[in-house]
């Protein structure tokens, strides 16, 4: 096991300390759960810049890492979900995103293409994380439109748009493997 996979594997242990910390209700319980959600999204970056500066790209590294990034923000997303902070209809929109974004690398893998992260899947990624981080601070439900936006629905609405934006990227870019065969 090289350093890049057990980096993305510390993120995955991260995302139960962080559903606890989030979920227990005691004192500081939510600065130790912004704490343990930025350091598991900031280890994404650094997984990654490992695995390619030290050539420890591996198999499973390129099969987990996506999944430590999804069950990270599928979490936060349920519990703010669940807090009424995020919409479910807007939290459906961004899971479903990435089942179907999955589904179609496995198309993928079954015709011997290699579906690899896009920018706007990164850039999706990083918006995904610093907006539940700015949602798990006190000032989330700061009106910055009075009576239309909060810092709360700008984080969505930021999300949103990455994860609509990356996913129609996903299938422009790969059409193609969609097409019935006879």
């Amino acid at each position: 096991m090289n350093t890049a996979n057990k980096i993305t594997l510390v993120r995955i242990a991260m995302i139960p300390l962080f559903m606890i910390a989030m979920l227990s209700g005691l004192p500081y319980s939510s600065i130790i759960a912004l704490v343990i959600f930025a350091i598991a999204g900031i280890t994404d970056r650094i997984d990654g810049y490992v695995a390619r500066k030290y050539n420890q790209v591996t198999n499973f590294g390129k099969f987990i890492d996506p999944i430590a990034d999804k069950l990270l923000v599928t979490a936060a997303l349920i519990i703010l979900v669940e807090w009424g902070q995020v919409p479910s209809w807007a939290a459906v929109i961004i899971i479903a995103r990435e089942f179907v974004v999955q589904g179609l690398r496995l198309l993928a893998v079954g015709e011997g293409v290699v579906v690899a992260a896009g920018t706007s899947g990164k850039v999706k990624t990083v918006v995904s994380i610093v907006a539940l981080c700015v949602m798990l601070t006190d000032f989330h439900n700061y009106e910055l439109i009075k009576g239309y936006l909060t810092v709360d629905g700008l984080a969505v609405i930021s999300m949103l748009i990455t994860t609509v934006w990356s996913g129609a990227e996903y299938f422009y870019k790969n059409w193609k493997l969609l097409k019935i065969k006879r």
